[in-house]
């Protein structure tokens, strides 16, 4: 058995019988699904029954490291929470970069897999020694970080910990779930663990993870770090401004979603980017475990240290509600993590909610740039009570109900994320054919080539089906290693992204323009005849260096695709609808963003057409036999 990277041993536990065994699972898996989301996925193909309900006891939990979480590698405390969504009714992973991954492996697993669903609340201690139920009473009713100190606490030894807010336990359909204060936000895993009766998990042990060339692997990761703090956005902005430093650009380039979508610039934008956040509230930056990019901000509010906002939350509930106060931001992001809140569907759902009130359609009290008792509404949405219990269901389930699906937005029940893609139409194809729903990383994105590292044009549709199904698959292949996708800006050179406009940044955004052709070639070739090195990718050497096994970037790009066409497959299986589902709000389609031109709309139809054709799935969107036997995908 190899187990160099890899712990060797995944769980299974049936929170209903309280029995824990051994979850098969071999080498031949983990060389072919890595870890993280494409495990996750592979095995609630395996088990999760057709029929399932997301807050059904027959729903599956799948917590899952990658080979790389837990070895040092930059960024590499990552771990996955998958489940079936109850916001989609598809599955859907959320990841996060708290320290409960690392610790989940230093007590000798790769994963955990829950079954069944307790029948009072509980939480669980995993060790070496096997698995604790402990008797969540104490500890139900409390909000994140009280919940997780508690069972820390409760454990001798240093723990990682995950736990659900209040908005888990009443099964908020975009309730999240906390390690430390980073949140696996979207797509209701919090509320799952809720319908289980799980309030937590915390994790500890001593066991280290075995790396198959030690020395050499310290010599590349010392070259991976170097390179990543000498590049201008990941050892530049980030550090400096945080995500929020990416508001600025979007400005410029009119991708802010703002007052629910309707405009791509907020007037006050600069009351809310990286500078206004450092100049006025910043004191410090930190980041997750073995992280050299520390983006993370701690900020000062009303006399206390407390997490600072990242560019989802400053965009979705500042523009979004046309909401200009840096502080309001900064209160409410503490207490939607606190509540177990996603604040990125909190903040769509909220403006979609004032955008139907203003129209007439639902009498609501809410109204855009009003914000006094938002505070108090955030409360009522985790508790479930009065217009907190409606708004609770989300953007889809109340467009269904009071009408204006054309303004919700969210892509297969899932909420956009903060960037307005007729600005950046790579970015509106990859949300509509993300498995994810409305996310902005399962969609590719392209808006990193669109503007925020490179400059291709963002309203040209030219180039970018290939780059955003290429970048999808890379995204994929980085998550289920276990490491931050943000290392993925370090692919690009510093000298192309250092002034994208001009020069040799130009020239590459230009030549991107022109790669469909050469991209489409590359994934009807075998890969063993793609087995050249990837500098320019050290995922790819460090993967190899701790594992022992031989990737080279064929190998590495099909753990992505494969990865990405069983999630595709799992969605056909939940009702996606291929091409049908595969969609956007009618605002991005038939509303110009400019009223003086038309073509200010994503093109989307015309993108889907290139974009399948460049996955080798049919018309309907649906992944072709030959390329799935290639691929090893078997879905029954």
């Amino acid at each position: 058995m190899n187990t160099f990277g890899w712990m060797g041993r995944v769980l299974r536990i049936n929170l209903t019988t309280h029995d824990v065994t051994d979850y098969p699972w071999g080498d031949d898996d983990r060389r072919t699904w890595l870890g993280g989301k494409t495990m996750a996925a592979r095995i609630l193909a395996d088990v999760l029954p057709k029929d399932a309900d997301p807050f059904g006891p027959e729903n599956v939990v799948v917590i899952a490291t990658g080979p790389l979480t837990g070895t040092g590698a930059p960024s590499s405390a990552r771990f996955d929470i998958s489940a079936l969504s109850p916001i989609t009714g598809l599955v859907a992973s959320s990841n996060s970069g708290g320290p409960f991954g690392t610790y989940l492996k230093r007590a000798g697993y790769d994963a955990l897999v829950l079954t069944g669903a307790a029948e009072a609340p509980v939480w669980l201690e995993v060790s070496e020694v096997g698995v604790t139920f402990h008797d969540a009473d104490g500890v139900w009713g409390q909000c994140t970080g009280e919940a997780q100190a508690a069972m820390a606490d409760a454990i001798a030894a240093r723990s990682g910990t995950l736990a659900i807010g209040p908005a888990g336990e009443h099964r908020v359909r975009y309730a999240s779930v906390l390690s430390g204060e980073r949140a696996a936000g979207r797509a209701g895993m919090g509320a799952v663990l809720g319908s289980k009766n799980v309030k937590g998990i915390a994790a500890w042990g001593e066991r280290k993870v075995a790396v198959a060339h030690p020395e050499k692997y310290r010599a590349h990761l010392k070259k991976w770090t170097a390179s990543l703090k000498g590049h201008p956005i990941a050892g530049g902005s980030l550090p400096a401004f945080g995500t929020a430093g990416f508001l600025t650009p979007m400005q410029e380039l009119g991708i802010v979603a703002t007052r629910n979508f309707a405009a791509g610039r907020y007037e006050h934008a600069a009351k809310l980017d990286g500078r206004a956040l450092a100049e006025r509230r910043l004191v410090g930056n930190t980041g997750c475990l073995s992280c050299p990019i520390r983006c993370a901000r701690v900020v000062e509010l009303d006399g206390r240290k407390v997490k600072g906002p990242e560019l989802e939350t400053l965009v979705l509930l500042g523009a979004n509600i046309e909401n200009p106060d840096l502080d309001r931001i900064i209160e409410w992001n503490v207490l939607l993590d606190e509540l177990g809140l996603d604040t990125m569907s909190t903040g769509v759902t909220l403006s979609y909610a004032m955008e139907a009130a203003e129209k007439g359609l639902w009498d609501n009290g809410l109204r855009f740039g009003e914000t006094a008792g938002l505070a108090a509404l955030f409360e009522d949405i985790a508790y479930r009570r009065d217009l907190g219990d409606e708004l609770a269901e989300g953007s889809r389930i109340l467009a269904e109900r009071h009408g204006g699906e054309g303004f919700a937005m969210n892509v297969k029940g899932l909420e956009l994320a903060a960037y307005e893609p007729r600005g950046a139409v790579g970015q509106g194809l990859g949300y509509a054919v993300s498995n994810r729903g409305g996310c902005h990383l399962n969609a590719g994105y392209a808006v990193a080539l669109e503007g925020l590292a490179l400059r291709m044009d963002g309203r040209s549709s030219r180039g970018k089906a290939a780059l955003t199904a290429f970048f999808q698959d890379l995204m994929e292949v980085v998550s289920s290693s276990g490491v931050c996708l943000f290392t993925t800006l370090g692919v690009l050179p510093g000298a192309l992204v250092e002034h994208p406009e001009r020069g040799l940044g130009a020239l590459v955004a230009r030549v991107f323009s022109y790669s469909g052709g050469v991209m489409r070639l590359l994934r009807v070739l075998p890969r063993g005849l793609l087995g050249i090195p990837m500098p320019l990718v050290p995922h790819i050497r460090a993967l190899e260096l701790v594992t022992g096994e031989r990737f080279r970037f064929g190998g590495f790009w099909s753990v992505g695709e494969r990865g990405y066409n069983l999630e595709r497959m799992l969605g056909l299986r939940f009702g996606n609808g291929g091409a049908l589902g595969d969609t956007l709000p009618k605002r991005l389609l038939d509303e110009p963003q400019d009223p003086a031109d038309p073509s200010s709309v994503v093109p989307l139809e015309a993108l889907k057409v290139d974009y399948y054709r460049q996955r080798g799935w049919s018309a309907e969107g649906i992944p072709a036999p030959g390329l799935l036997e290639r691929l090893g995908v078997h879905v029954n």
